[in-house]
């Protein structure tokens, strides 16, 4: 007893009385068949709402409610027929197959005991006055629908973990994929190894184009070449403007015969200003003396070179603490120059 068992009851009743008259007339029938089907459906409503609600609901709870496009895009590769038959013959299909006939079976099993546990009620409906017998039905089709909404339960019980797991194995990546989406994500190996190599290339070009200012090229005299730089303006200490070891220490004594620069053979002193000072950074305090015995031969033969005079002698022994000598046993210093830690 209800609202749609009150409005099943009203609808039978209108929809079987009618006049010989009307039997006769197939467009008051119409008329009158339609206002039934209309009533029918405002007493379903309610119930088809919730259902539609519970339809909505259902793939909100269980992964989410995604939108996407992507379906109303054209795939034609659908359209290959192998790739079809593929899909007919996986074992994902076999699956699905298994799972279709299992909750048709269970579906069907719980129908066929509802009915037949029923059937003498459903029997003696024939006896029954029209009202009694619409409340018997109405309650057959509740007790029924409940039952095999309860068999549905079960079924999804089963089935949405299953859905769940299968769904996180899916999204599992190979290890192709995995390395695949890393060089994605972070830069193909190769690639990132060409563009360093190029900024190597680049910050080695840079470097060579500041050896013309350079005042001095110390050398090993084969392995390292340090280029020193210093002016009394705008520097409180000599610098490092470039420096190298074996094709790149040639390189930069090439330039230096090029642009006529100093070469001094100092292999102590090279050692040290290459193992301990950056490009474009001051030298150490500790290096100090040695480098200015070395900038002031250089600048005392400019002046031998253009006003004569007594020529300068070159520095034999320079003031090179073995600590800062790479192949010293002796272990270096932490040294802090003015430019920063060396």
């Amino acid at each position: 007893n209800g609202p749609l068992n009150d409005a099943l009851k009203q609808s039978l009743r209108s929809g079987l009385q009618f006049d010989r008259n009307m039997a006769f007339d197939p467009v008051t029938l119409l008329m009158k068949s339609s206002h039934t089907v209309m009533d029918l459906l405002i007493a379903f409503a309610p119930l088809a709402l919730i259902l539609l609600a519970v339809a909505l609901a259902s793939p909100i709870l269980v992964g989410g409610w995604v939108f996407s496009n992507k379906a109303y895009m054209p795939q034609f590769g659908r359209l290959n027929p192998l790739r079809g038959i593929g899909n007919m013959f996986s074992k994902n299909a076999l699956v699905e197959l298994i799972k279709s006939v299992g909750k048709a079976f269970i579906v069907a099993s719980v129908a066929y005991w509802v009915v037949s546990s029923d059937m003498e009620p459903i029997l003696s409906l024939s006896n029954m006055p029209i009202e009694a017998g619409i409340s018997e039905v109405s309650d057959l089709m509740l007790s029924g629908f409940l039952t095999i909404v309860a068999s549905l339960i079960f079924i999804a019980a089963i089935d949405v973990p299953y859905q769940l797991y299968h769904y996180a194995e899916k999204l599992k990546m190979t290890k192709e994929q995995v390395k695949q989406e890393s060089k994605e994500s972070e830069g193909n190996p190769e690639i990132k190894g060409k563009i360093r190599q190029q900024q190597r290339e680049m910050a080695r070009r840079r470097m060579m184009s500041k050896i013309p200012t350079a005042d001095v090229i110390i050398t090993n005299p084969t392995h390292y070449a340090v280029a020193v730089k210093y002016q009394e303006q705008g520097m409180s200490a000599p610098i490092v403007v470039a420096k190298g070891a074996d094709a790149v220490a040639l390189k930069i004594r090439e330039l230096a015969k090029e642009h006529k620069i100093v070469i001094l053979e100092s292999p102590k002193l090279a050692r040290a200003l290459y193992a301990h000072t950056d490009l474009d950074k001051e030298i150490p305090e500790a290096l100090y003396a040695a480098v200015a015995e070395v900038l002031a031969y250089v600048f005392q033969l400019r002046m031998f070179k253009q006003q004569g005079g007594f020529q300068p002698e070159v520095p034999k022994t320079l003031p090179v603490p073995d600590a800062l000598d790479p192949h010293s046993l002796i272990p270096a210093p932490n040294l802090m120059t003015q430019g920063g830690l060396a």
